[in-house]
């Protein structure tokens, strides 16, 4: 197939990750198009907290990634046409410990976060206190993270849309990746005609298995529910994310099972954001009432106040798992032209520029800024070699 190339690169998803994925290469030098079946943030990225979270990830290559996106986010939000718009606040996390064995075991797993480089400050009750006045005096202690942040995500994503200067297409859906006789990619089949590219980079989220599929390889991202509960608007009483010890043991649970922990935090709108559930149920969206009692609960054990407010909605969304925790991220060695960004469970807002920086290094042939090897997206074997092993 001899086509002309429609761009150099075309990115299969425009929420946050994608939008990431189109601005970073865009700035590298190449014409990008970014399509989508819905609208922007449509999809997980519309479901977030916005969270951009050093303070749950244990050393090792999430961590890395972590930070490195943590400092590019902060570029951005210097950005005088970005940072006031996607709402960033550098306002740190705090997370807490009831019982002390459970402070010990988090005070350990800061002093390995420090040593990755992670600022890390261990407070006791008192301190806590100062730092927020309306933590229940049951909380043993715990550790401040001041380099975790927020955005608003949906603004996030449709300001790094616009700023990338990238073509979109909306509401068109991609329906197969175009393969030449050598097979690399030459574009992808839309329910609106061919887009005719060099690259393709999958960025669709919980659909990024899907999506890998149209183009012959096995990627298995899974959906893992998650509700949110929100709040009437309110003075600023919650200064910082606030979540307990818990919460990091959950994110690295394999277990399809419902879990909840308790996960409080203010945004600068005024309402209340509450979480966190995970639990692999599939594509379900079905309302759990059971599930936001559970969220309502813990929020009111950190914050017994919060027990006087209203709750005015709850919404839920998907975060894309793969078995590892770990994202997908750079070529695709199966399929050349391929480049794959998803996977990254509840952390994709915050993993976002750094994967972005590193798909645009992999799309030009720069060497990535960090090691890519943890990421590669071959390193899942099929279901049939699964059963031959």
């Amino acid at each position: 197939m001899t086509s002309r190339p429609t761009c150099d690169v075309v990115v299969v998803g425009a929420g946050m990750t994608g939008a990431a994925c189109a601005l970073y290469a865009a700035r590298a030098g190449l014409d990008v198009m970014v399509v989508d079946r819905g609208p922007v943030a449509g999809g997980t990225t519309g479901a977030g907290e916005g969270n951009l979270l050093v303070s749950d990830k244990e050393p090792g290559p999430e961590l890395e990634l972590a930070l490195l996106s943590s400092r590019l986010w902060s570029d951005l939000a210097a950005e005088p046409a970005l940072g006031p718009a996607f709402e960033y606040e550098p306002k740190g996390g705090v997370v807490v410990a009831s019982e002390p064995s459970s402070l010990a075991a988090l005070d350990h797993f800061a002093a390995g976060q420090r040593a990755a480089g992670v600022d890390a400050v261990s407070v006791g009750p008192d301190r806590l206190r100062e730092l927020e006045p309306h933590l229940s005096p049951a909380v043993a202690g715990g550790v401040l993270y001041p380099q975790d942040a927020q955005v608003m995500p949906t603004l996030a994503a449709a300001h790094v849309v616009r700023a990338s200067g990238a073509r979109l297409e909306t509401g068109r859906t991609v329906t197969g990746v175009l393969r030449g006789a050598d097979g690399a990619v030459r574009g992808v089949a839309t329910d609106r005609g061919e887009i005719h590219a060099p690259a393709v980079v999958n960025a669709a989220g919980t659909w990024g298995g899907a999506v890998a599929s149209l183009a012959g390889v096995h990627l298995p991202v899974l959906p893992r529910r998650g509700f949110v509960l929100v709040t009437e608007p309110l003075p600023r009483l919650i200064h910082h994310k606030v979540y307990a010890a818990d919460y990091v043991a959950d994110v690295a649970s394999d277990s399809a099972a419902l879990q909840t922990s308790p996960v409080v935090e203010g945004t600068a709108a005024g309402p209340v954001l509450i979480g966190s559930s995970r639990e692999r149920v599939g594509f379900d969206r079905s309302f759990s009432l059971p599930v936001v009692r559970a969220l309502a609960s813990g929020a009111t054990r950190l914050f017994p106040f919060l027990a006087r407010v209203h709750a005015v909605r709850s919404y839920l969304g998907f975060r894309p798992y793969l078995p590892d925790h770990l994202p997908a991220i750079g070529p695709d060695p199966r399929v050349p032209g391929l480049f794959h960004a998803c996977g990254h469970e509840g952390a994709g807002i915050g993993l976002a520029t750094g994967t972005g920086h590193l798909i645009a290094q992999a799309l030009t042939g720069r060497p990535p800024d960090l090691d890519l090897t943890p990421f590669r997206p071959d390193r899942f074997p099929a279901p049939a070699e699964q059963e031959c092993a």
